[in-house]
């Protein structure tokens, strides 16, 4: 759950994540003054790139830095403003991400090597900035179930893209759930929206489905008690959207796998083989595309 705990880390786990949080930035600093890259003067160029009109800043402009009159004057960049609230935000703030140091680390270190990239995040709360800021220049995109909450968090930090979600299915039905493993209409590749598969999300925006995302991280809905929208559906259509892509792979990340509904529905439907590491309560898969290959079984 990315919203509120009720419960405070300790203060050397907080120092902990800000210091990583901080190493992190200082590394897209660096790539950014460095590469020449023709990526970094336009959008992304792959399904659901940046828009003209997008919030999200994908390049800030060059300014020239002061010199002495015996010394050339020298193009340099400013930090992008974005990442300047991100360090203010974080380094005041007594709120925390929920995931732990090392949890956080396994996410960004393939943040790292594909930003800027396409970032969906079931779930909106205050690891909400990091996770863009570490995406700078991406399109990372939130999906929450909790419209009031939706609207807070858009007081706090207009720039983050975020839409609100419906979900069907409530934790106790996760049993009679977990049977569609084994039918056919589930384990059928193809876009949700037209799924027979009764865990597939059909309520998300248009776009959602079309865009082809490299990260796909499912830590919502709330899924900690029987009455509560559960990460069923969430964990399903990850999957399927990962294996519908038209080519390239998929890393899906799935936080408190220590719950039984994310535990069993993460290894049946994003699968075991699939899956590269497992650090305190997240996993990582990476799902290759199914449509490059026609027969691909659902899970290797």
């Amino acid at each position: 759950m990315m919203r509120p705990s009720k419960t405070n880390l300790p203060s050397n786990l907080k120092l902990t994540i800000l210091g990583v949080f901080l190493a992190f930035l200082l590394i897209f600093i660096l790539r950014t003054n460095f590469s020449s890259s023709p990526q970094d003067s336009t959008s992304i160029s792959r399904n659901g790139a940046l828009k003209e009109s997008n919030s999200i800043e994908v390049v800030e402009p060059r300014t020239k830095c002061p010199s002495s009159s015996d010394q050339p004057i020298k193009t340099c960049n400013k930090i992008p403003s974005t990442i300047a609230e991100a360090l203010m935000h974080y380094s005041t703030s007594n709120i925390t991400p929920q995931q732990t140091y090392s949890e956080i680390s396994v996410t960004a270190k393939i943040l790292e090597k594909k930003s800027p990239c396409n970032f969906l995040v079931f779930g909106l709360g205050h690891d909400s900035l990091m996770w863009s800021t570490l995406n700078h220049g991406g399109r990372t995109v939130f999906l929450e179930e909790d419209k009031s909450w939706i609207e807070q968090i858009k007081e706090r930090f207009s720039m983050l893209e975020s839409y609100h979600v419906e979900y069907d299915h409530k934790v106790n039905q996760a049993d009679n759930l977990m049977g569609l493993a084994k039918r056919d209409e589930c384990k059928l590749v193809g876009d949700p929206r037209h799924s027979a598969c009764q865990l597939s999300l059909k309520g998300m925006p248009n776009e959602i489905y079309e865009i082809e995302w490299d990260l796909i991280m499912v830590d919502a809905p709330t899924g900690y008690h029987d009455e509560a929208p559960g990460r069923m559906s969430a964990i399903y259509t990850a999957g399927m959207m990962a294996r519908n892509r038209e080519e390239g792979e998929t890393d899906v990340f799935v936080h408190d796998v220590n719950r039984v509904v994310e535990d069993k529905f993460s290894m049946a439907f994003l699968c075991e083989g699939y899956m590269k590491i497992q650090e305190g309560r997240l996993r990582h898969f990476t799902i290759p595309s199914h449509r490059e290959t026609s027969g691909k079984p659902f899970c290797p």
